[in-house]
């Protein structure tokens, strides 16, 4: 019964019973209007329809339309989800061995990050998430990310003490903010403007382009650039949905999520130059730190996590090394 039910949820995602007729299959995403993520959703649609010659077509569902983060990891495993643009910190939640690329300063900048994740790391990512029910088409970017709040400017970790942060439901961000003397706490990306709005939090930490997409500016006085961690946009689909289609559009699903995700990049790393100024304008001040002391008290997340995944953080580490 329940293999039968699951087969009928397949066959409704699909959004036909028509072997090979046009399938009309789901996108899911956080994020908010002209962000990279939402952006790269969009044209990983139009590419698809592309490449399958109209045989496949992708409806978009952003600012979590279709389901928050964690909603649309189960949606995929079950096969009710086709696609879904998710975050790195959820989705550590079911594969917790991306929590890795999240270990504090382990990248000099975007260009270093994706050197290492295209490589080795990622490969052995998918392989971890195909033994969850997902496929990883890809890894899209997510940003340096950048501490904010409402109290005073974060020039050393001591500044943090005290202060009510919000992090994604990530075990790494919650372990390098609680070494840092924060008082951290998880909550869904969908839900943060208006948690800072009402004061159930002093701050929170993303990258420029979300905190500037989301307008988190409106309801935060000062901006911190940490850089504290990097995060990419894990681009999944449903191992239960993609084995359903041909080999032929399996293949060029696979090709169009790559190829969004240069779009993806390519904004991400055009964004901080550009935000900084606008966020300046609306009011926002900034500061930047000295990293050392950061570094210094967030040594601890990596002897917690390489006791946890030792092969795992070596190969992150090494990798990064090489770049």
């Amino acid at each position: 019964m329940k293999k039968t039910l699951i087969a009928l949820a397949a066959t409704m995602a699909l959004g036909t019973s028509s072997a090979w007729a046009e399938q009309v299959l789901r996108l899911s995403h956080n994020a908010a209007p002209g962000n990279p993520k939402a952006e790269a959703s969009l044209k990983f649609a139009e590419l698809v329809a592309a490449k399958t010659e109209g045989r496949v077509k992708v409806e978009v569902g952003g600012s979590a339309q279709y389901g928050d983060d964690a909603e649309s990891l189960t949606n995929m495993r079950l096969g009710t989800l086709a696609f879904s643009a998710n975050s790195q910190g959820t989705t550590s939640n079911v594969v917790p061995e991306f929590g890795v690329l999240g270990l504090p300063f382990l990248f000099q900048d975007l260009e270093h990050a994706y050197k290492v994740v295209d490589g080795p790391v990622g490969d052995k990512l998918d392989e971890l998430s195909q033994q969850k029910g997902l496929v990883l088409l890809a890894l899209w970017d997510n940003g340096i990310r950048h501490v904010s709040n409402n109290v005073r400017p974060i020039n050393k970790p001591e500044d943090l003490a005290g202060i009510k942060l919000r992090t994604p439901p990530d075990p790494v961000t919650l372990d390098i903010f609680t070494a840092l003397g924060a008082n951290p706490g998880p909550l869904a990306f969908s839900e943060l403007y208006i948690a800072l709005q009402q004061g159930v939090f002093d701050g929170q930490e993303n990258p420029l382009m979300n905190i500037y997409s989301s307008k988190l500016y409106e309801v935060q006085k000062y901006i911190s650039l940490t850089g504290h961690k990097y995060e990419t946009t894990p681009f999944f689909a449903s191992k239960m949905i993609l084995s359903q289609l041909s080999k032929e559009d399996q293949q060029a699903v696979k090709e169009a999520a790559v190829e969004a995700g240069k779009l993806n990049r390519e904004m991400s790393l055009a964004a901080d130059k550009e935000l900084m100024k606008k966020l300046r304008d609306a009011g926002v001040e900034f500061n930047s730190v000295d990293q050392a002391p950061f570094v210094e008290k967030t040594k601890s997340v990596y002897s917690k996590w390489s006791e946890q995944y030792p092969d795992l953080v070596k190969l992150v580490v090494s990798e990064s090394a090489k770049q």
